[in-house]
């Protein structure tokens, strides 16, 4: 074969990538996590097929930051999107523009909520139809192409629907990069008709945190407006019987909120089903990488709460199932740290085109591979900007994660940020040993027997924003 062709035939066998995305859908809603109170098949055949990452984080635990982090490579400083009311900026630099550059035909169906209309639409995309803002459940209205529309059915259903269409429409001696972002399973958790009784006549198991006190944790943990008596009518969908303990008024809206949530996931593990199963009928499954995740983690009544934004655990851990059989073993569990961040050059990587020098994660490839560098990270850095929201009342925060330790700084001040408010708190701090406490309910900051850590993790934090070009709130 002469050299040409040579170049020409590896330059066509770049993967396909098949980029899956859910909103709020926690790890321990998986079954292939080994999740407790729901089962999804289609979701843990990818991780059967693949390899399924244990500690996958975000760099800021909420929808559209994440989503920033996403598409750029870049923590949220840079992206300038750190809060749920600043809009994203399409005219800077996207692994979509770059893979679509690089003859790549790119598409994004589903959830966009980055903004609509001048700079703040998908660009970068061959196709694009995305919901606007958050979506609904039913009938939703999306912009395709910057025409906007009502598609009847169900959300997951449409999307599916819509990005089998582009799939089926495509130039097939091309490779694509198709992001299909699903809106479930976000509040307020509507189910369709299929799954709508599933749970009917069980009670799901509680979390063992449901009553979590916060004894030990800092007042940011105990002012959270979060918890179960926060759900409001639109999310139960009927009136709180009367006569209930305290305690009983919980376990019956755990009961409420946890089913339709779980009946959502089942609609989005049917359609990944979908999506699995018109690449096996085109020929297509060695061809493509196939990735389901979701945009941060989520709250299952663990600490009495729904919702995210905290860097605890279940808020900071994304699931992460990854199927490439051309480089992937299957069966996989992989425990390595991964961060969003690091999304934008992995895609890039198997593209064959350089990742731009201003991206802050690294590529996946080898650890993919199982072929881990040595020199792969073993802390990351955690920001979350949006203080004392109306809805949900978290308090401004940073904080690094290792291994072993978790450092957080409540640092309590809005500093302008959009959709944070000027109600200063007084700063404190949390550490835990994940190792002894894995559920974080033993804050041991002030612990004599810990000031060692204490002092090597607040070091290491600041050599992380340092690294990250991000100002630390000295206080």
């Amino acid at each position: 074969m002469r050299q040409g062709s040579w170049i020409q035939t590896m330059k066509d066998r770049r993967p396909n990538i098949l980029f899956i995305m859910s909103d709020d859908h926690a790890a321990h809603a998986m079954s292939c996590y080994g999740s407790r109170v729901n089962q999804t098949p289609n979701i843990d055949r990818i991780a059967k097929e693949g390899v399924r990452f244990e500690n996958c984080f975000c760099t800021n635990a909420i929808c559209a930051p994440s989503r920033a982090v996403i598409l750029t490579g870049k923590y949220n400083h840079l992206s300038g999107v750190r809060t749920l009311t600043e809009h994203f900026d399409s005219r800077q630099q996207t692994f979509p523009k770059l893979l679509q550059q690089n003859g790549y035909q790119t598409a994004i169906v589903g959830k966009w909520h980055l903004g609509h209309g001048g700079n703040s639409d998908p660009s970068g995309f061959d196709y694009w139809n995305v919901l606007v803002g958050q979506g609904f459940y039913f009938d939703p209205k999306m912009v395709e192409m910057g025409e906007e529309k009502v598609f009847p059915g169900y959300a997951s259903d449409v999307i599916t629907d819509l990005s089998l269409d582009w799939l089926a429409q495509r130039d097939k001696d091309r490779p694509f990069m198709l992001m299909c972002h699903h809106k479930a399973p976000h509040r307020p958790w509507q189910p369709d008709e299929l799954h709508a009784h599933m749970y009917e006549d069980v009670d799901l198991p509680e979390p063992g945190t449901l009553f979590d006190d916060y004894a030990t944790r800092a007042e940011a943990a105990r002012e959270a407006k979060m918890r179960m008596e926060h759900l409001n009518a639109k999310d139960l969908k009927v009136d709180v019987p009367q006569g209930m303990t305290k305690e009983e008024e919980t376990s019956w809206r755990y009961q409420r909120y946890i089913k339709d949530y779980l009946r959502c996931v089942a609609s989005v593990d049917d359609n990944v089903g979908r999506l699995l199963d018109y690449l096996d009928a085109e020929g297509l499954t060695e061809d493509t990488i196939v990735i389901y995740t979701s945009d941060q983690g989520f709250f299952l009544g663990d600490h009495g709460w729904f919702d995210k934004r905290f860097m605890y655990e279940e808020s900071l851990r994304m699931p992460f199932v990854v199927r490439y059989p051309r480089e992937m073993e299957a069966g996989g569990v992989n425990r390595d740290m991964l961060l969003n961040l690091d999304f934008a050059p992995t895609f890039l990587d198997y593209a064959g085109v350089e990742a731009p020098s201003d991206m802050q994660g690294a590529s996946l490839r080898p650890v993919f591979a199982g072929k881990t560098p040595d020199d792969w990270r073993t802390s990351m850095y955690y920001r979350y900007w949006m203080h004392c929201d109306n809805d949900h009342n978290i308090y401004s925060h940073y904080g690094i994660r290792t291994e072993r330790h978790k450092l957080i700084y409540y640092y309590g001040e809005a500093l302008g940020a959009p959709g944070a408010r000027d109600l200063p708190k007084a700063p404190e701090w949390e550490l835990f040993d994940l190792e002894a406490d894995p559920y974080e309910l033993n804050n041991v900051y002030a612990s004599p027997d810990h000031q060692d850590e204490v002092r090597a993790l607040t070091e290491e934090l600041a050599q992380l924003q340092a690294h990250f070009g991000d100002e630390p709130v000295h206080k």
